[in-house]
């Protein structure tokens, strides 16, 4: 890590550290996605259920922990480096053409084929005939949208949105920026091994209070409606507004997340630890009730996420910093692998079911094939192309050097 990185450098320049992350997580995110089918009981809650192991259950648990306040931490950071690399205006229109329109591309295509899945998996148990009647489907009003796993790019759009009227509300009323000031002080304090459970009380206290609460599960996924629920708009906007505050203290804060990565790390695994001791190591559909447990339970939670989250940004501050063409290959194609793995993952789960092989056969396989078909469509189809250029923007060298913030993507 460059302990001499300043501000206006990291807005300027490419930081290889969080490409690399960026393309970790999305790995993770088909981890993640890809372990569905194993985890005990999933035949209550997915389309297709394997042979259950225990192993994917707690892979599934740390990834689902930290994931998303990563990929918002990210977001943020690289969305204070363009508004003032483009200009507000210049960079609304890019995050327009690079993340709402790819959402508008994607949805149906994603949905459509999610849909197919799910009717071959029923044909399938029901011994190659849909059964007479079905279920309603979405009624696709702003309470009842499947966004799919693309509720992400809805989520930032709002997030670009609210960052860019807060800012400007600050240029009006606050030209000294004190609260620009204070929000780093206290940022400054925040950002230490321990001291990270503060930051995660707001979230703590939105689960706390969360209808029908599923602890195991952690945030509530907003993929189900227009208007997202009150605990990831919290606590995925404070990781956001963390990352955005990040990359105005680069200079001092980063050589610090590179430096005490081990001691988050320490911190996250005994906070999810404490986690699985109270609501099982097995996942479960129990909802949260009035016992103290629970509450006690929210606080570790957002704990083991915010720790596990800064464990990743300094790990990969200190472990990958230089530039790498592979790691900077996909992380340019991982835009593109997480738009469109979903369908092809669920549909790769269904045939897997019908082998009864091993689970330990089964994932990985699982895993490489679907990487193995997005990643030749990208290279085959979409990264010399106009789609490439409205994902990723312009191409730039395969070298080390200066350019544009990345997109953050999950």
């Amino acid at each position: 890590m460059n302990p001499t990185l300043t501000p206006a450098a990291a807005a300027g320049s490419r930081l290889h550290a969080f490409d690399t992350l960026r393309a970790a997580a999305l790995l993770a995110g088909l981890a993640l996605h890809g372990a569905l089918s194993y985890l005990p009981g999933a035949e209550r809650y997915w389309i297709v259920a394997d042979a259950p192991s225990r192993a994917l259950a707690l892979l599934f648990y740390l990834v689902h922990c930290c994931r998303m306040p990563v990929f918002f931490l990210l977001a943020g950071f690289f969305a204070a480096a363009g508004v003032a690399r483009l200009g507000a205006v210049a960079f609304a229109r890019d995050r327009l053409r690079r993340i709402v329109l790819p959402l508008l591309m994607f949805w149906p295509l994603v949905m459509t084929g999610i849909v197919a899945v799910v009717v071959a998996a029923v044909a399938l148990k029901n011994g190659g005939s849909l059964p007479a009647e079905s279920p309603p489907g979405p009624r696709l009003t702003p309470d009842d949208f499947p966004l799919t796993h693309l509720w992400f790019l809805y989520v930032l759009a709002l997030f670009y949105a609210a960052a860019l009227v807060w800012r400007a509300l600050l240029a009006r009323l606050d030209p000294a920026d004190r609260v620009g000031s204070a929000a780093r002080a206290v940022l400054d304090r925040l950002l230490r091994p321990g001291a990270i459970s503060a930051l995660g009380l707001p979230l703590a206290a939105c689960l706390a209070r969360t209808p029908d609460w599923l602890p195991w599960f952690g945030v509530p996924t907003p993929d189900q409606s227009l208007y997202p629920n009150l605990a990831a708009t919290v606590g995925f906007g404070l990781a956001f507004a963390v990352g955005w505050q990040l990359q105005r203290s680069a200079a001092s804060l980063l050589p610090r997340l590179a430096r005490d990565w081990p001691r988050h790390l320490l911190v996250g695994i005994a906070a999810a630890a404490f986690c699985l001791y109270l609501a099982g190591p097995l996942p479960t559909l129990a909802k949260a009730d009035a016992s103290p447990v629970w509450p006690l339970y929210a606080i570790a939670y957002a704990a083991a996420g915010w720790s596990l989250c800064l464990a990743a940004a300094g790990a990969a501050l200190r472990h990958a910093d230089a530039f790498d063409a592979r790691r900077r290959y996909l992380a340019d194609a991982s835009y593109w692998i997480y738009l469109l793995h979903l369908p092809l993952l669920m549909a790769l789960q269904v045939a897997a079911a019908q082998l009864a092989w091993p689970w330990w056969i089964e994932y990985p396989l699982s895993l490489a094939l679907c990487l193995a078909v997005l990643l030749a469509a990208y290279a085959l189809f979409v990264r010399d192309g106009w789609l490439g250029a409205l994902l990723n923007g312009r191409r730039r060298p395969r070298h080390a050097g200066t350019g544009a913030a990345a997109v953050v993507t999950p």
